[in-house]
């Protein structure tokens, strides 16, 4: 018997400044496993995302979300910053803090208020949080003086400092480079494979097609196709949503799909 869905969307819309942003978008997620969220400019990601964790205003959202079967509308503020990890796109930190603190801030939910006086389970998840994102190395220097990669990497502790049920990261692999685009990548997808529920937006399909389980396609505020890279972004997909043809391949026991040419 297959196990319920973890996390379920059903008939959700946003309507934000007059304008219908999400319309009626449906879908269920399993408890862990990594999905990529794409669809071109405008198309509603960001929005979905905030309205996953209800971080828009009640009244622009109808439809309900549910996670291991609770409304996650009827949850405190602090009951969703539990459940839900949120990565907002361009996520910096202005403070001079040591990286160590910084990520300290993802147990805030827990009731952590200073970095400086956790306790020993929150010590050890600010702990296993940075060698997650393999930012060990600079626990001590100040954020500011971090490359803009290394900024990323800190970022992405913090939110698995949280040891949320759900990921949503927005954009996380935005202007960097090569190298720390796949380390980003692949530090989701090994939170994924220990048991979280990761819904990542991201403009690259070559790696959304690499590293996810499973994708979901929006396109005018509409989801018009879910599952795996190969059902979810096929030719006709890419064409009609992205209006790209693109080239396909097999390497290293994974997928390859390059943007080859608009159309």
């Amino acid at each position: 018997m297959s196990a319920p869905p973890f996390l379920v969307v059903e008939g959700l819309g946003v309507t934000l400044a007059a304008r219908e942003v999400l319309r009626e978008v449906s879908f269920a997620l399993p408890r862990r496993g990594l999905v990529a969220l794409v669809g071109p400019n405008g198309a509603g990601k960001t929005t979905l995302l905030r309205a996953l964790a209800r971080l828009l205003p009640p009244h622009a959202v109808h439809g309900t979300v549910t996670l291991d079967g609770v409304d996650v509308g009827t949850l405190s503020i602090r009951a969703r910053a539990l459940r839900f990890a949120y990565l907002p796109q361009g996520h910096t930190v202005s403070w001079p803090l040591p990286a160590r603190d910084v990520v300290a801030l993802g147990r805030t939910p827990h009731g952590a208020t200073d970095p400086a006086r956790l306790t020993a389970a929150d010590a050890a998840a600010v702990d296993r949080a940075m060698a997650a994102a393999d930012v060990e190395s600079f626990a001590d220097r100040r954020v500011t003086e971090l490359s803009g990669g290394e900024r990323s990497r800190v970022a992405l502790a913090r939110v698995l400092a949280v040891e949320a049920p759900v990921i949503l990261a927005d954009e996380p692999i935005a202007s960097l480079d090569p190298r720390y685009q796949i380390e980003v990548m692949a530090t989701l997808r090994r939170a994924a494979d220990g048991g979280v529920l990761v819904v990542v937006v991201t403009h690259d399909l070559g790696l959304a097609a690499r590293f996810a389980d499973q994708v979901l396609v929006l396109d005018g505020g509409r989801l018009v196709a879910q599952g795996p890279s190969d059902v979810a972004l096929t030719d006709a997909i890419l064409a009609d949503v992205f209006r790209i043809t693109a080239f396909r391949a097999g390497h290293d026991g994974g997928v390859v799909l390059v943007p080859w040419s608009p159309q």
